[in-house]
């Protein structure tokens, strides 16, 4: 791997960025009925002579990102001054020091927004790391030996389901085909499904159109948000089936509504419109109780993991069999070693992984992960699929873009984790120009 010379960080940034979603209701669900998408969004200078900046963040939906700022801003003193020596072994151990810092870590431990602020810096770090090697993430990562990329995951409390010799085999198993799986990535993209049609505060003719045009546009799956009312529900399935014909799969997301009676009750009252998956039916920490759900409301497949808080539970929820569909999330957990690991468990467990996407910036981001489990670690694309909403794109200088309801493979050096110099200005909160002029209209 390109050595890259070593430097010091000059400053970390950390910033209240919200965007007002709810206005239109985009991103509503039967829990989180008037979302603010938000990102605790951070910038890493240092002085190497190139300039480059590493950006990253956390994904949050509005009140309480000042929160997540307050937990980027305790982890500075473990960042500022540092040497980043170019390598990855200065990387890993930028991870252990944040997750290891003996204080902040009885706020979670491993969990929760100081969890997540880790993440936020680490994906800077890791962003700063492929613009100076003039890769994109996906790539940087699937060109990393099995042995460089076993030393950067942490197997920590994982023995009794992965040890690093097992996941040295998954890789190996993986190389073959390695160079014919970048091709096809970079000449067909990798495959999404539409979110944005199934916002519960939307329409029913809304939803119709919205459906129809994802179709159009060539996804061959949609997502509806279930859970506030039965009969509505059954309206809504039943527009979108209409809409969309008997091929195109649908899948449901009760986003932790219901208990568990409720989860199989609701979910086998559904079941007629053949959803292909019920994601998040209850509490994401029911770990036997998602186990039990999906025994009972099979063929229907149980999806979850979008609010899974680290390594350590997923490796319960593949241990319990509770998954059939195990969705990542780029902003929920501390960074690449832990993605690594969890993307290593659900090969173990032969689990397919289709990140949760759709709040701000989180489809950039999580479309280097996915990529990077094709072509290095699951060498699969069958039922894959990755997330995605058409909502906050223009604010980022390298946006997702679907061709023929597929994801393009990034070019671009880096994680694509960075906004536009004008959108952070513009809704930085609370005294961005957008929420000035909220203020000023009387909304916000």
């Amino acid at each position: 791997m390109k050595q890259l010379t070593r430097a010091r960080i000059t400053a970390v940034d950390a910033y209240d960025v919200r965007f007002p979603t709810s206005r239109r209701l985009d991103g509503s669900d039967a829990m989180h009925p008037d979302p603010d998408y938000s990102a605790a969004y951070v910038t890493i200078r240092t002085d190497a002579p190139d300039g480059l900046e590493g950006h990253g963040f956390c994904f949050t939906i509005g009140r309480g990102n000042e929160v997540a700022v307050a937990a980027i801003d305790a982890l500075r003193p473990h960042l500022t001054g540092a040497e980043l020596d170019g390598t990855l072994t200065g990387l890993a151990d930028h991870y252990r020091a944040l997750t290891g810092d003996s204080q902040l870590r009885w706020l979670g431990p491993d969990k929760g927004v100081t969890h997540m602020a880790i993440g936020a810096v680490l994906n800077a770090l890791w962003d700063l790391h492929a613009k100076r090697a003039g890769k994109p993430l996906w790539k940087l990562l699937a060109d990393l030996t099995p042995e460089e990329l076993v030393a950067l995951t942490d197997f920590r409390y994982l023995a009794d389901a992965l040890t690093p010799d097992e996941a040295l085999l998954i890789l190996r198993r993986a190389e073959p085909g390695k160079a014919e799986r970048e091709a096809r990535l970079r000449a067909e993209g990798y495959p999404a499904y539409a979110a944005s049609p199934g916002w519960l505060g939307y329409s029913d003719a809304h939803l119709a159109s919205a459906a129809r045009r994802a179709v159009a546009d060539g996804f061959t799956q949609i997502k509806l948000k279930v859970g506030a009312d039965l009969e509505d529900d059954i309206r809504r399935c039943r527009i979108a089936r209409e809409a969309v014909g008997p091929d195109i799969r649908i899948a449901l997301d009760a986003n932790q509504r219901w208990e568990l009676g409720e989860a199989v009750e609701w979910t086998r009252a559904l079941a007629g419109f053949d959803p292909y998956w019920i994601e998040e039916p209850t509490s994401p920490d029911e770990i036997l109780g998602l186990a039990a759900i999906r025994r009972a409301v099979a063929p229907v497949k149980v999806a979850a993991g979008e609010h899974t808080a680290n390594r350590v539970v997923f490796k319960q929820l593949l241990q319990a069999q509770a998954l059939d569909i195990l969705q990542l999330d780029a902003c929920r957990v501390a960074g690449i070693p832990e993605h690594l690991a969890i993307l290593l468990l659900a090969a173990q467990f032969g689990v397919p992984v289709c990140p949760h996407a759709g709040g701000v910036g989180l489809c950039e981001l999580v479309r280097h992960l996915a990529m990077f489990d094709y072509v290095a670690v699951s060498g699969t694309l069958e039922d894959r699929t990755v997330e995605y909403v058409d909502h906050l794109h223009e604010h980022f200088t390298d946006p997702a873009v679907i061709a023929r309801g597929r994801y393009t493979a990034p070019s671009v050096p880096g994680f694509s984790s960075t906004l536009r110099p004008a959108s952070l200005h513009a809704y930085s909160y609370p005294n961005g120009a957008v929420w000035l002029a909220e203020r000023a209209q009387g909304v916000a």
